[in-house]
C-alpha cells in the first residue's frame, strides 16, 4: 500500500535562490575589484609614507630610506585612523570579521554605506603606515558591506541580506588569497550560522566568481610557492605534527590573551579612544626600528618561511617583535586584519621547529606550513577552514594528513583553554554571546504526532466553516510547530491529519518541551557514561 506523502523536504529552499545566485555573481565580480583596490591603496600609502612618492608598486616599509624617522610614520597613520573613526564611523575600528558577525547577528545584516568607503581607506592607511596587520579582515568587511548594500537596495529579506553580506565577505577573501574553497568554508564556520542551500549557493557562486576575476586582476595561485615535497614518512611527520599543533595551540591561546590584555590597558587610559591608534603607532614604530620586517602586511615574510629559506634572525624577529607589535597595536583599536600576522607567526614557530630538528629546506618549509595552519585553526577556531586554506594557498597536497592532525590538535587545545576565539572574544566584550557549536535542532527530528495529545481543541480556528492556516499537520516537524506558535503568539495549535484533513489532536508548548527534554536526557546520559568510565578507570 502506497503511503501518503508527508510533505516534508530535506531542504527549505525556493526559486528565489536563482535570484540570489545571480546577484552573488555580481557581488563576486565587485568584491574582486574591491580586493584589488584595497591592495593598491595599501601600496599607495606605503609609497607615500615611506618613500614620499606617488606609486602603486608593491613595496615593503623595511627598505625605506627614512632612517630613524620611520618611528614617526605609524604614529601619523594611527592618528589619521583615529580621526576617521571619531568623525566618520567607529565601525571601522577592529579586525573586520567581528564587525561582520555583529552586523549579521545584531543589525539584521544592514551595513551603512560609509563603512564600504571608510573601512578600506582606514585599513590602507593603517597598514601602509607600517601597521603589522593583514588586509583580509578589512576586505571581508568591505565585501560584506558591498553585498549588504546591494541587498538593501533590492529590498530583500533579512535572511537574504545575510546571505549576500556573507557572499561579499567570502568573495573578498577568495580574491585576496586565491582560496575560493576556504572562503566558502570560512563563511559556513564563522559567518553564516547555518548550512542551507538558500545561503550556501549564492556564497559559493560569489566566491568562485571572485577567484576567476582575480586571475585577470592579480594573477592566479598559489599565493605562496613551496619547494617540491616528495614522499613523506607519514608516521614521523604525523607524530611531529601532533606535537607542533599542541605547541602552536598553546601559543595561539597566549597571543589572544596578550592582545586583549593590551586592549584592557588602553581602556584604562584617561584619554579618548580617538588617540589610542596613535599610541599604538608608538609600539609599531619602536618595534619597526628594531625589526623593520615586522612592518606592514609581510606577505614576503610568509613566502620566505614557506620556501624553507628563512634565517633564524627573521624567525626570531617574527615570533618576538612581530607578535608584540601586532598585539599592542591591534589592542589600540586601529583598523587591520588578524589573518596574515597569525599565519606569519605560526609559520615562524613551525620554521623554528624545522631548524631545531635540522630539517632540510623542504622540511623547514613543510613545518612552517603546519605551524601556519595550526595557528589559524587554534586562534580563530576554524579547523576545517585552516586545513583547506593552507592547502589552497600553497597547493601542497602531500601535507594534507599531517596538516589535518596539526590543525585539529591546535583547535582542541584552544577549545579547552579559551572560552572564546580571538574573534568572538570581541563580541563578548560588547555584551553578546555567540556559540560556536552547531547541531540539528532537537525539534527538527521529532514529528508532531509523537508529542501531540489526543484531546481535540475546544475552539478550533474556523473561518466560515473552513480551518485557517493556524494548524500543523501530524507529520510535520515539531520545529515548524514551534515557529508557527512563535510568529502567531499561540500557546497551542490544532493538529490535522494529512490523509483525512480532519483535526486529530492538539500540540502545546509543554508538549514541545518534551522534545527538548529528550535531547537533554541524551546529553546527560552521555556525560554520565563518560563519568562512569573515568571513575572505573581510576578505580582500576
Amino acid at each position: 500500500m502506497k503511503s501518503e506523502s508527508s510533505g516534508l523536504r530535506d531542504f527549505t529552499v525556493d526559486s528565489r535562490v536563482w535570484l540570489l545566485s545571480a546577484v552573488g555573481l555580481i557581488i563576486g565580480i565587485g568584491a574582486a575589484f574591491l580586493a584589488m583596490l584595497l591592495l593598491r591603496l595599501i601600496a599607495l600609502f606605503t609609497n607615500l609614507f615611506y618613500y614620499h612618492r606617488f606609486s602603486l608598486a608593491a613595496v615593503s616599509p623595511a627598505g625605506s630610506p627614512l632612517g630613524h624617522w620611520m618611528v614617526i610614520v605609524p604614529i601619523v597613520g594611527g592618528l589619521l585612523v583615529g580621526l576617521m573613526a571619531r568623525f566618520g564611523s567607529d565601525k571601522i575600528r577592529g579586525h573586520g570579521i567581528p564587525e561582520a558577525i555583529e552586523a549579521i547577528l545584531l543589525h539584521r545584516a544592514r551595513v551603512e554605506p560609509k563603512i564600504a568607503v571608510l573601512k578600506p581607506i582606514s585599513a590602507a592607511i593603517a597598514i601602509g603606515s607600517g601597521g603589522p596587520f593583514g588586509a583580509e579582515g578589512p576586505i571581508i568587511m568591505t565585501g560584506g558591506a558591498f553585498g549588504s548594500l546591494i541587498a538593501q537596495w533590492m529590498h530583500l529579506t533579512d535572511a537574504e541580506r545575510t546571505a549576500l553580506l556573507v557572499a561579499g565577505a567570502a568573495a573578498g577573501m577568495s580574491a585576496t588569497f586565491a582560496a575560493p574553497l576556504a572562503a566558502i568554508l570560512l563563511a559556513v564556520e564563522l559567518l553564516l550560522f547555518e548550512l542551507r542551500p538558500r545561503s550556501l549557493v549564492p556564497v559559493a557562486i560569489a566566491s568562485a566568481t571572485a577567484a576567476i576575476v582575480r586571475e585577470y586582476l592579480l594573477g592566479s595561485g598559489p599565493l605562496f610557492q613551496m619547494p617540491a615535497i616528495g614522499s613523506l614518512d607519514q608516521t614521523a611527520f604525523a607524530t611531529g605534527s601532533l606535537f607542533l599543533g599542541g605547541v602552536v595551540g598553546l601559543l595561539a591561546a597566549g597571543m589572544s590573551r596578550m592582545m586583549y590584555a593590551f586592549e584592557d590597558m588602553f581602556e584604562r587610559l584617561p584619554v579618548h579612544w580617538m588617540w589610542w591608534p596613535a599610541l599604538g603607532g608608538i609600539g609599531i614604530g619602536v618595534g619597526g626600528w628594531f625589526f623593520p620586517r615586522g612592518l606592514g602586511v609581510g606577505y614576503d615574510n610568509i613566502a620566505e618561511l614557506l620556501r624553507g629559506s628563512a634565517p633564524l634572525g627573521l624567525i626570531a624577529g617574527i615570533i618576538l617583535a612581530k607578535s608584540l607589535m601586532w598585539a599592542f597595536s591591534l589592542g589600540s583599536g586601529t583598523s587591520g586584519g588578524v589573518l596574515a600576522p597569525l599565519l606569519m607567526i605560526g609559520g615562524a614557530v613551525g620554521a623554528l621547529a624545522g631548524h631545531l630538528a635540522h630539517a632540510s629546506t623542504e622540511g623547514q618549509a613543510f613545518w612552517a606550513l603546519i605551524g601556519m595552519g595550526a595557528m589559524l585553526a587554534g586562534s580563530l577556531g576554524v579547523p576545517m577552514t585552516a586545513i583547506l586554506f593552507s592547502l589552497e594557498v600553497t597547493h601542497c597536497l602531500p601535507a594534507a594528513v599531517p596538516l589535518t592532525l596539526g590543525c585539529v590538535v591546535a583547535y582542541t587545545v584552544t577549545a579547552l583553554l579559551m572560552p572564546r576565539s580571538i574573534l568572538t572574544e570581541k563580541l563578548s566584550r560588547r555584551g553578546y554571546h555567540l556559540t560556536r557549536e552547531y547541531g540539528t535542532d532537537p525539534l527538527e527530528i521529532v514529528i508532531v504526532r509523537d508529542l501531540m495529545s489526543g484531546a481535540l481543541p475546544s475552539n478550533p480556528p474556523l473561518e466560515n466553516g473552513v480551518l485557517p492556516n493556524l494548524f500543523v499537520y501530524n507529520d510535520s516537524t515539531c520545529r515548524s510547530a514551534a515557529e508557527l506558535m512563535a510568529t502567531e503568539g499561540k500557546g497551542s495549535l490544532p493538529v490535522v491529519d494529512r490523509a483525512t484533513q480532519q483535526i486529530s489532536g492538539t500540540i502545546t508548548l509543554q508538549d514541545l518541551l518534551k522534545g527538548r527534554r529528550r535531547a537533554a536526557a541524551r546529553e546527560h546520559e552521555r556525560l554520565r557514561l563518560i563519568s562512569r568510565f573515568n571513575n572505573g578507570h581510576r578505580d582500576a
